[in-house]
């Protein structure tokens, strides 16, 4: 009996990127991007309005999802993990290193991630194209007249997200859909200059 490796795309039940968003094992994901608001500058009364809209979108599509995510990769859990060494390490130089090591991250993360995304996304379990057609017109129309500055999210917004979410891309940056195919190409392209 051969031994099959899972991939990662396999174990969360990704099987392909569809007109709409992502297909998985179970439902179709189309996701929406909402530009965020600065709400330190709002008055208490323009922030409760805010507060108003979001509760009234929410009751008017019970299914959307929101979820909130750094724009950038997140390095908590290293900066933590080298608060402890340092914690214990009682060679200096190596106490100098993790203290190198531990500000740099600082750095980058100040630098990289110091804004948020927000997505709205709904789940489609058994809807045609036609009425996941519909329904995406429907609900990206509602969370723009409740005063949310929404884009339906494009295949490589969607790959850029993921990308951040499962920690293969620091900026953001996206991720081909075939692994290595930009080296082929290169490679290619020049054996045929030759």
């Amino acid at each position: 009996m051969k031994s099959r490796k899972n991939s990662v795309q396999k174990l969360i039940g990704f099987e392909n990127f569809t007109k709409y968003g992502v297909k998985t094992d179970k439902s179709e994901f189309v996701f929406f991007h909402v530009e965020p608001t600065n709400i330190s500058v709002l008055s208490a009364a323009n922030i409760e309005a805010k507060i108003h809209h979001l509760t009234m979108l929410l009751s008017m599509i019970p299914d959307l999802e929101l979820t909130a995510l750094d724009s950038a990769e997140c390095f908590d859990a290293n900066k933590s993990h080298i608060r402890k060494r340092l914690n214990k390490e009682n060679n200096k130089s190596v106490r100098r290193l993790l203290q190198a090591d531990f500000d740099f991250l600082d750095e980058i993360q100040t630098e990289m991630s110091s804004a948020r995304q927000f997505v709205f996304c709904v789940r489609f379990r058994r809807e045609n194209d036609e009425q996941i057609f519909k329904s995406v017109n429907r609900i990206e129309k509602f969370i723009a007249e409740y005063g949310f500055i929404v884009k339906r999210m494009t295949k490589s917004d969607i790959k850029r997200m993921l990308a951040l979410y499962f920690g293969t891309s620091i900026s953001g940056d996206e991720i081909p859909d075939i692994e290595g195919e930009n080296e082929f190409i290169s490679e290619v392209e020049s054996d045929e200059n030759e």
